[in-house]
């Protein structure tokens, strides 16, 4: 009888796992290695397929023979796809020693998050920052209101913002006053068109005053004629000074605001720079005086800026203002003048000279083009479109 070593039962165990075995009995595997021992002594009696010391003839190979139940082994178990070849888990390519990724795949689900979260928190050092800033910045205000902070005082430029401001009360003034005086006057060249016509409708109704009437109403539609003139001169001194007085003068205030609170917020950080200069030094206040440091030198820059601002534009509104009223209270004399005193050429001459045009009762108005292009262009537009002599 041959022997069977370990390490052919073994191999033995990894043939049999082609059918889909999961476990191999080891008493099979002998029993097998003994059969086919067996069948290999061809010398005995009675044939190759019988058994020594026996008179019966041994079954066919390809005949059923009982299986018997196999037991329970400590043989490890393996996962095995069918259909697929059997790998060894002591092989180089086995599951077991195949390598494991240990960095965690990204996912764009993933990449939002860590967007959001970005996001989330810049928001909320912003409203931390804000809300340190207006602490800061009340705490400031309460304490010169109590006199117990100083503030910084430009005194040229704080003159000049109180005149600024005192200037647009009296435009304003001015201006409240144009518009009734526009409104009003609108109203008696109404009154005097209305009227004109009465007299013409009476002048073909009454024979015997028909040339009186005729007089007066010719007469009002004269007044009314130089009265439009005289309200488009009006309106145009409106819609200047308007100009000058809410549009310019506050976009000016407006930079003068953001000038006051960039005040503020330097005074308030130069207080708690000045407050931590005093205390002993240490690590944790070297830390803080540091901090107070940068945020004073940022918040003092962004006061220097504003301020040069507020000078630049209280500058040029000087100069503007100057310019635009001078035009505009020459109009208005010149206009109010030859209004009163009869002078119909006068008045005409005086709205070409400013470029004021009169719009009819039943013209439309200009688009959005036409009001948009200055009156240089206009200049330019008018002469290239002029007959060549």
């Amino acid at each position: 009888m041959q022997k069977i070593t370990l390490e052919e039962v073994s191999a033995m165990d990894g043939d049999l796992s082609e059918g889909g075995m999961q476990t191999v009995a080891l008493n099979e595997a002998v029993s097998a290695a003994i059969s086919a021992s067996g069948g290999g002594d061809s010398h005995h009696h009675g044939g190759p397929n019988s058994l020594p010391n026996s008179g019966t003839q041994s079954q066919p190979a390809n005949a059923t023979s009982p299986i018997p139940t196999p037991r329970p082994t400590s043989l490890p178990q393996y996962p095995h796809t069918p259909g697929s070849a059997y790998t060894s888990p002591n092989s180089a390519n086995s599951p077991a020693m195949s390598p494991i990724p240990l960095a965690t795949p990204t996912t764009p689900g993933t990449e939002n998050g860590a967007a959001l979260v970005r996001s989330n928190s810049s928001k909320m050092e912003t409203i931390k920052t804000w809300s340190i800033s207006t602490y800061k910045c009340t705490k400031q205000l309460l304490s010169e209101k109590l006199g117990k902070s100083s503030r910084t005082v430009d005194a040229e430029l704080e003159g000049q913002i109180e005149a600024l401001r005192d200037t647009q009360r009296k435009y304003s003034q001015i201006l409240r006053l144009a518009r009734a005086l526009s409104s009003h006057f609108f109203h008696v060249v109404q009154t005097q068109q209305q009227l004109g016509d009465a007299f013409a409708d009476l002048a073909q109704k009454s024979p015997e005053l028909q040339e009186e009437f005729i007089y007066n109403a010719e007469t009002q539609r004269s007044l009314t004629k130089n009265g439009e003139t005289l309200l488009g001169a009006l309106n145009f001194f409106v819609s200047s000074v308007n100009t000058l007085c809410n549009k310019t003068m506050e976009d000016t205030l407006l930079t003068v605001k953001l000038y006051e609170g960039a005040r503020i917020e330097y005074d308030a950080y130069r207080s708690d720079l000045e407050l931590l200069s005093q205390q002993p030094r240490s690590e944790i206040s070297s830390i803080k005086l540091e901090e107070a440091q940068r945020n004073f030198s940022g918040h003092k820059a962004h006061y220097d800026r504003l301020r040069a601002d507020v000078a630049i534009k209280l500058k040029f509104l000087e100069e503007n203002k100057v310019k635009v009223m001078h035009k505009q209270l020459l109009l208005f004399h010149n206009a109010v003048s030859a209004y009163f005193s009869g002078n119909q050429t006068a008045l005409e001459a005086t709205l070409k000279q400013f470029n004021i045009k009169l719009r009819s009762p039943n013209a439309t108005s200009p688009s959005w083009l036409e009001q948009s292009v200055p009156e240089t262009f206009q200049t330019i537009f008018g002469s290239l479109n002029s007959p060549t002599k």
